[in-house]
């Protein structure tokens, strides 16, 4: 209710809430899991488990919502008995807590059996204050920054719910435009799968030359997996730009959203190579332990520049949904900058963790 989704929206929501609830636990394993493994510098066996959870993910889903899969006029149907009215979207979300249950045990089996420099012990799993206070210290400036990002998305939505208010407010205007917004996002998000690895190389490794004294090798490490992000989401910005009808069709043949996710495609295409900095700097600052910092500029950049531009240019100046992403990715350079500034001013090599 509180982001103005229409009733049969909210239905489907709290089912799919309410089916993948319980798997959460297990979500959380198979994360910190997969980062402790990419601290210890083993990021290949990481990577295998989440291909294998996501393969498990899309056939379990497709399996349990008991809906067939379309290409254009091409269809394969679903073998499942399932019901896809009464299954559907709870069967989708049924789908993903399977797979993270079977991350979650993968990734806990790798730990016990240990990789170079790194074994999970059981005899050692009682709490210990010292180390539970490092955590603390370093855990949760992260955990709130992550809770100030949703809260800012949480705004956008409710933004778009304005919008379509100020258009009439049509259950289907809003299906939409809130389609056309998951859409963008949905391609948007494939670009930042080489931002989040290059990010994660840069934490692991800046984190690991500071832990040795080697300040030198913690920045080159930071600059070069920034580089590489660049040149990849880069490249992707511009097929983005050049290709966005062709890549929204693979999606959805409605007008609405070919009429509108090129664009969106467009701008955020225009602003990948901020995309990267900020999302590689940001893990390699995570990753020596400046927690504080990033909470810092995520919190100032999304409530100072993010939700008030968000808010003038789709929703005052009524330029829909173009206005907000043109909001979104404006602000998503301003918040390069400052990582970047923060990088170069190299407080972050005097933290200690």
């Amino acid at each position: 209710h509180l982001v103005k989704l229409d009733p049969e929206a909210i239905q489907f929501a709290v089912q799919y809430v309410h089916a993948m609830a319980w798997s959460m636990p297990f979500c959380s394993v198979m994360m910190v899991g997969s980062m402790c493994l990419y601290g210890a510098g083993e990021t290949t066996l990481p990577s295998i488990i989440a291909a294998g959870s996501n393969i498990i993910n899309v056939a379990a889903s497709w399996l349990l919502s008991g809906v067939e899969i379309r290409f254009g006029e091409s269809r394969i149907p679903n073998p499942s008995p399932l019901d896809p009215a009464l299954w559907g979207v709870k069967g989708i979300a049924m789908g993903t807590a399977i797979a993270w249950v079977f991350g979650a045990a993968v990734v806990l089996l790798v730990l016990f059996r240990g990789v170079k420099d790194l074994s999970l012990l059981p005899s050692t799993l009682k709490p210990h204050r010292e180390m539970s206070w490092r955590i603390v210290r370093i855990g949760v400036p992260t955990f709130i920054e992550g809770v100030s990002m949703w809260l800012a998305n949480f705004f956008v939505l409710r933004f778009i719910g304005d919008i379509a208010s100020q258009m009439g407010g049509e259950a289907d205007l809003q299906q939409g435009l809130q389609g056309s917004h998951i859409i963008a996002i949905q391609w948007e998000s494939f670009s930042f799968l080489p931002g989040f690895a290059m990010g994660t190389a840069a934490g692991a490794l800046a984190g690991q030359y500071l832990g040795a004294g080697n300040v030198r090798l913690a920045r080159k490490a930071m600059l070069s997996c920034t580089l590489v992000a660049i040149l990849i989401m880069g490249t992707l910005g511009i097929i983005f730009m050049v290709f966005g009808e062709t890549l929204t069709r693979i999606i959805s043949d409605q007008p609405s959203h070919i009429n509108t996710v090129p664009q969106l495609l467009f701008i955020c295409g225009a602003t990948q190579i901020f995309f990267a900095t900020t999302m590689v700097v940001r893990q390699g600052l995570r990753g020596v332990g400046d927690t504080r910092w990033t909470l810092i500029i995520t919190t100032i950049s999304s409530y100072g520049v993010r939700l008030p531009l968000a808010w003038w240019l789709g929703v005052h100046l009524e330029l829909g949904l173009t206005g907000i992403w043109i909001a979104l990715c404006g602000e998503i350079m301003v918040r390069a900058f400052l990582f970047l500034a923060r990088f170069l001013h190299g407080g972050w090599a005097r933290v200690r963790v």
